[in-house]
Parts: structure tokens; sequence; C-alpha cells
């Protein structure tokens, strides 16, 4: 039994030892490719995330970069506006004061008038009433021209 294991053990070591060795060594090179390929994705897939961060990170940048012009923007237009907008109100605000200015002027020369006609109305009938016969016309008229006196209206 002895020599049979002998026989068998050096058959084997002649031609099935060499495969399996081979096929082992084969095997532990597959293994040590696949760790390598492994390390290698693992090193990309870092590579990857930290870059993914990096661009997260600048777009969150960028956008509050964005939200803040556009914040700055809405302040800006608002006070725009707002100074627009005093500025129409003191036009219109200047404008009615003109307008009430020139109504007042004009009302005021109206009235001037109304009473230098009235007052014209008055002298009037005053002077035909003191003045209704020939004898105190002619009195008035020697008065005026002794005196010297013109009658005055004022107004």
């Amino acid at each position: 039994m002895l020599i049979a294991f002998l026989i068998v053990f050096a058959i084997l070591a002649k031609a099935g030892w060499p495969m399996i060795m081979g096929a082992v060594e084969q095997r532990n090179t597959h293994i040590s490719d696949s760790l390598l390929a492994a390390e290698e994705a693992n090193n990309a897939l870092a590579g990857i995330e930290q870059k993914r961060q990096e661009t997260m990170a600048a777009a969150q940048a960028e956008q509050i970069k964005i939200m803040k012009e556009s914040q700055d923007l809405k302040t800006q237009l608002i006070e725009e506006a707002k100074t627009q907008a005093r500025q129409e109100a003191e036009k219109i605000v200047a404008d009615a004061r003109l307008k009430i200015e020139k109504e007042q002027a004009e009302a005021l020369a109206e009235i001037k008038n109304e009473v230098v006609a009235l007052s014209i109305e008055m002298a009037e009938k005053l002077l035909q009433r003191e003045l209704n016969d020939k004898q105190s016309q002619a009195d008035y008229i020697e008065q005026l021209l002794l005196n010297n006196n013109q009658p005055r209206i004022e107004a």
C-alpha cells in the first residue's frame, strides 16, 4: 500500500501538482488583481465623492450668492420705486400748490373786480341821488373846481 501510495504521489507530483499549483497561483493572481481593482475603484469612488462634495459646496455658494444678489436687487428696486413715488408725490403736491395759488390769485382778482364794480355802482347811485337836479350838479362842480379835489375811488 505504501508502494501504491508512492506511485500515486509521484504521478501527482509530476503531473497533478504543477497543475494544482498553477491553478492556485492563477487564483491568487486573480484575487490580487481583483483586490487592486477594488482598491482603485474605492480610490476613484472617494475621488468622485470628494469632487461631488466640492461641486455641492460650490453650488451652495453660488446659490447663496444668487440669493444675496436677488435680495440686493429687490432692495434696490424697492428703494428706486420709493424714490420715484416720492418724486411723483412731490411733483403732484407742487403742481397742486401752483394750481391753488393760481386759482387763489384769479379769485382775488375777481373779488377785486367785483369790489371795484360795486364801488363804482354805489358811487354812481349816490351821485345820481345827490345830483338829481341841475342846481345840485352845478354846486358840486363848483366845489370841485374850487377845492381842486378829484373824486378818488379806492379799490
